[in-house]
């Protein structure tokens, strides 16, 4: 059974903990926090956008750390999990890396293309795997969108367009700060740049416009272009000023004999869903009905990548770090074309 150590106990540290009491081949042994409420299993001040608050855990079988340096010298740790801001991933990233351990980092991998080199290179030094938390494409919706492309059934891809728009998230400290969080197309729209980097590869160029919040884009429009001319990509993405849609995301994407369509949007009153659909040449439509209600379960199945990439040695395809890092890439492109506007 591999044993993880958790670093930083917020929010996504909560979400993966409640992810690996459902795998039986994994087990928390250790945890690291600074909040000395959070080391005696007090998590109830945890609160997201998603999923259960937080709750009273037993941690009475588990070790605490209040310093992740700690953690990382406790030899029943095969895997840290990091959990922490995402200006603090690398050097974690790579002191974890360095002590022997196999390292599941958060997304965003970091706020540098700098620092995703370093972290690279540690894995590769070390011979260890380096995995980057992007569970989006895990989201049964996704999951199908990549099956059905996969299949070829439909004919080659042809294009499509990505939407990821919240209420500004009061609830997270630093969000703007491009020092600690990264805005929202570090944390935000790097799970639609990853996606799209997995199904069409990185762009020859990007044009986007948009409008900043102080030092980082707030709001933008997104067209990738290719080398393929039938490819045609786009996104928008961003954050709004009102609480009352706190979430939407979803796409369209083009094959040629069919258009895949998803669409979801959370509101202060209710969710509505237009749900994964596909949109045959023939005029038929095709309705798949899709795992879901449980906001945990994409966590499960990326848990469960992550095990199987240990435990084969076998890169994921997902998680893979060379991945994370060409969505970070065309995250800050995107913001370097809007700055020049």
């Amino acid at each position: 059974m591999l044993k993880v150590g958790i670093v930083g106990i917020g929010f996504m540290g909560w979400i993966h903990w409640l992810a690996y009491q459902k795998n039986p081949k994994v087990t928390v042994v250790a945890v690291s926090d600074t909040d000395h409420n959070k080391l005696t299993g007090d998590w109830t001040s945890i609160q997201g956008n998603f999923g259960p608050p937080g709750e009273h855990v037993d941690l009475s079988d588990i070790a605490t750390y209040s310093r992740a340096s700690d953690l990382l010298n406790d030899t029943s740790v095969d895997i840290v999990d990091i959990c922490l801001p995402p200006a603090l991933h690398a050097d974690l990233t790579i002191k974890a890396l360095q002590s022997g351990k196999h390292v599941f980092c958060e997304k965003p991998m970091a706020l540098q293309l700098t620092d995703c080199d370093r972290m690279l290179e540690a894995a590769r030094s070390a011979n260890k795997q380096l995995m980057i938390g992007h569970v989006l494409p895990f989201f049964p919706e996704y999951q199908m969108a990549r099956d059905t492309i996969a299949s070829g059934e439909f004919g080659r891809l042809l294009g499509g367009h990505f939407k990821r728009v919240i209420a500004d998230p009061i609830w997270l400290q630093g969000f703007y700060d491009p020092n600690r969080v990264g805005g929202p197309l570090i944390d935000l729209h790097v799970h639609d740049a990853h996606f799209i980097r997995m199904l069409f590869g990185m762009p020859k160029s990007i044009k986007a416009v948009g409008r900043r919040r102080g030092e980082v884009v707030q709001y933008c429009a997104s067209l990738f272009e290719y080398e393929s001319s039938e490819f045609v990509v786009s996104s928008i993405m961003g954050t709004i000023d009102q609480q009352g849609r706190g979430f939407t995301h979803g796409f369209e994407i083009h094959l040629e004999d069919a258009t895949l369509h998803f669409e979801f949007a959370g509101f202060q009153d209710r969710q509505e869903t237009m749900p994964f659909k596909i949109v045959k040449r023939d005029g038929t439509i095709e309705r798949n009905s899709l795992s879901g209600g449980d906001p945990i379960g994409p966590f499960h199945a990326e848990i469960a990548e992550v095990i199987n990439s240990i435990q084969t040695g076998k890169t994921s395809p997902i998680l893979d770090g060379l991945l994370a890092r060409d969505a970070l890439e065309m995250c800050i492109w995107q913001d370097q074309v809007i700055a020049k506007k």
